[in-house]
């Protein structure tokens, strides 16, 4: 049992005085709301006759008791606004003296309440709401986080420990308002690519999350476990096998907003369940998809910014196409000056090894290639880059190259140090395919944890033939964290995975 602070205790002490008044605090009917605190102080001009008839609702987060008036302020989902209370005019009924005095002395920062009134401007100029009518929407029964600006805007003595926050963004959201502000552009860039995909004709999708096989990328799954047909299902790790079966199917175009789930470590940039889009369109190439990513991206960038120039830590990041571009060999002779393009597996390793980047045995050549490239390049790439032409070994999924033999038609596009996206002209030769499964499966038999597991499912439709087709992932967590400019995964996320509380505490 949670112990009471002598705040909530002082707090309950109010709840049971405002019920023996005959004040309901958490009443049943709805309150009709006519306008936002954003609204009023965006639009009401002193003197005007708008605004004299206002319904609100929201927290309460400050009050001054001033003799017969009072002063508080009112937090609705739109921001803050003055609010003034005279003890001879607030009249739900015939209470005025019931609920003035309630107000005063029961009523506590984070009630909700709701008013109605009329804006009027104080003699200090501020915009306020002149409150006729007041009642009381829901008991807060623990006090929130006080925060404090100074005069700069500096925020301090805040809710500003991030464990916390995270754990309790119920909270962070009340006290903190540029979180929102976060959560809100987060909402916009998935509403400006399905803007942009739907008038292209795509279809918006839903696939299985429990899977029986997991496929479509190279990690570690979650288990799970069905009763009724007793056998062993997945966490999907990707949608991307189920995407291409709908290709088969005969769909020109699908999409989905897919959650995804790798049993792997977290960090500033992973969390254990995550959001990619993954698009297939038919009939077209790695080439075509390389250009709507840059266009798609670009409009994010302008429907959240008005500007394709985007602040994201020190740098500005500047999303206008086209963007630059480097095949992977490129990159990696480009920053490390070691041209890797034609060397056997034990060539690689001792490159590594020179290059000081850590592999071990259970590598084969594509993992050594990506092990390289992550170490020596990727840290340069702030500005949006294309990474091109891929090692066939890195790529199980992927199309081979039309003119460069033991590459892949494959990009992605790396941003602020770190892979958004990914994308390839898509494999549709089913022996091929099959042959890219089994190459896999002797990775897994060798160690390697994130090698691919045989689907022989998607094979069979393959066999039923695949257009040529390009497909896409973009990592929306990752994409939300650079439009948003926040340097972690968690602050994009309103609930991230943490440790049970009750471990924390043992551990400290």
């Amino acid at each position: 049992m949670h112990h009471l602070s002598e705040q909530e205790l002082i707090r309950r002490d109010n709840l049971a005085k405002i019920r023996e008044a005959g004040i309901e605090p958490y009443p049943s009917e709805k309150f009709e709301i006519n306008c936002t605190s954003h609204e009023i102080k965006s639009n009401y001009a002193d003197g005007e006759d708008t605004y004299q008839d206002v319904w609100l609702a929201g927290r309460l987060m400050s009050k001054r008791i001033m003799g017969k008036a009072s002063f508080g302020e009112l937090q609705d989902s739109t921001g803050r606004i003055q609010i003034y209370i005279s003890r001879d005019e607030i009249c739900p009924g015939e209470d005025k003296t019931l609920y003035n005095e309630a107000f005063k002395k029961w009523f506590d920062l984070g009630d909700f309440i709701g008013i109605r009134g009329y804006a009027f401007y104080t003699q200090m100029g501020e915009c306020t709401v002149h409150v006729k009518e007041l009642k009381l929407l829901s008991k807060s029964l623990r006090p929130l986080p006080v925060v404090k600006k100074d005069d700069e805007g500096n925020v301090y003595d805040a809710f500003t420990d991030h464990e916390q926050r995270y754990r309790q963004r119920y909270v962070d959201l009340v006290v903190n308002d540029h979180v929102r502000d976060v959560f809100v552009k987060r909402t916009k860039m998935y509403n400006s690519m399905r803007e942009y995909l739907n008038e292209k004709g795509y279809l918006e999708v839903e696939t299985p999350i429990l899977q029986p096989l997991y496929g479509g990328a190279a990690a570690r799954p979650f288990t799970t476990h069905h009763n009724t047909l007793d056998m062993k299902l997945y966490l999907r790790i990707a949608n991307e096998l189920y995407l291409k079966r709908l290709i088969v199917g005969g769909f020109d175009g699908v999409y989905e907003f897919s959650k995804d789930f790798r049993n792997e470590g977290m960090s500033r940039f992973h969390n254990p369940e995550f959001t990619q889009i993954e698009l297939y369109v038919a009939y077209k190439d790695y080439n075509w998809m390389m250009e709507l990513v840059e266009e798609m991206v670009e409009k994010v960038a302008i429907d959240l910014h008005g500007t394709t120039r985007v602040q994201v830590g020190e740098n500005i990041i500047d999303f206008q196409r086209p963007w630059k571009r480097y095949t992977m060999y490129e990159a990696i002779q480009h920053f490390t000056g070691v041209d890797i393009s034609n060397m056997n597996e034990e060539d690689l390793r001792n490159t590594a090894r020179k290059l000081q980047v850590h592999v071990d045995d259970t590598m084969g050549k594509g993992k050594l290639i990506d092990e390289i490239f992550g170490e020596t390049c990727e840290g340069n790439l702030i500005q949006p880059t294309f990474i091109t032409d891929y090692p066939v070994e890195m790529s199980p999924l992927a199309k081979k190259h039309a003119s460069k033999p033991g590459l892949v038609e494959r990009f992605e596009a790396i941003c602020n140090k770190k892979e958004i996206c990914n994308a390839f002209s898509e494999l549709n030769d089913p022996i091929d395919q099959r042959e890219r499964f089994e190459a896999q499966l002797e990775l897994g038999k060798r160690g390697d944890e994130e090698a691919m597991v045989l689907d022989e499912d998607f094979l069979r439709a393959l066999e039923y033939g695949m257009p040529p087709t390009a497909g896409l992932g973009i990592g929306m967590d990752r994409l939300a964290m650079i439009m948003t400019n926040q340097a972690s995964i968690q602050d994009v996320l309103f609930f991230p995975q943490m440790k049970p509380e009750k471990e924390q505490s043992q551990a400290q």
